[in-house]
């Protein structure tokens, strides 16, 4: 499938090209930043009207990564709605659509901040969860042995730029999954301040593209590692 497989912290894990990340051995797919309802929140907030098929391409995507991988826990990683309302305003085929997802394994959502407070969906509502020797929360801490999303990284290859996962030794900053969401690119201070120098991004699409991260050196120019 293209995946990019590596070891955080002693567990195996894939970050697959559509921006999910697998954890073979615990048969767990983990996904972030969903944003569903993302056309929904921005109408209500200013009016302006977006085509509202971000839910239905997003879902096609998780549904595709759930039958590849078939796992048996799926994590969604914080901010999976856009905010509480976009959660209930959701259309019913939509909302039948994630149960019909969630239906035989367990389902797992974490509080984001865009989504703090549970939703009447199914599944079960958690800060963070353990799997393996891996917390996964939404926002990164200076805690080792981490996931989290977030922040929606992004980095550039080859004059284009693309969601990106980022991990180091210590930690894994997942990309946005969402079809509607945007992204912080992966040498901002906001981002860059989590790992360490030898960090890896691997760019979402066809397929995984690992590469290194670069470090600024000054502003306006980079030197890899």
């Amino acid at each position: 499938m293209g995946s990019h497989a590596f070891t955080l912290c002693d567990t195996r894990c894939q970050a697959l090209p559509s921006g999910a990340l697998y954890l073979p051995d615990h048969d767990t797919l983990c996904v972030s930043d969903l944003h569903l309802g993302k056309s929904d929140r921005i109408a209500r907030r200013n009016g302006t009207m977006l085509p509202p098929y971000e839910v239905q391409a997003t879902l096609e995507k998780l549904e595709s990564d759930i039958s590849a991988t078939k796992p048996a826990t799926l994590i969604c990683l914080g901010d999976s709605f856009d905010d509480l309302t976009a959660a209930m305003n959701l259309s019913d085929d939509m909302q039948i659509w994630l149960r019909r997802l969630q239906a035989g394994r367990q389902w797992i959502w974490i509080e984001g901040n865009h989504d703090p407070g549970p939703v009447d969906l199914g599944g079960t509502h958690l800060a963070a969860i353990r799997v393996g020797t891996l917390t996964f929360r939404h926002i990164a801490t200076s805690e080792k042995a981490e996931v989290s999303g977030h922040y929606h990284p992004k980095h550039q290859l080859a004059g284009r730029s693309r969601p990106a996962f980022i991990y180091d030794r210590h930690r894994l900053i997942l990309p946005a999954y969402g079809t509607y969401t945007g992204g912080l690119q992966s040498n901002t201070p906001d981002l860059r301040r989590f790992f360490e120098a030898k960090a890896i991004a691997v760019l979402t699409g066809t397929k995984a593209i690992p590469v290194p991260l670069t470090t600024p050196r000054r502003p306006g120019t980079f030197r890899p590692f």
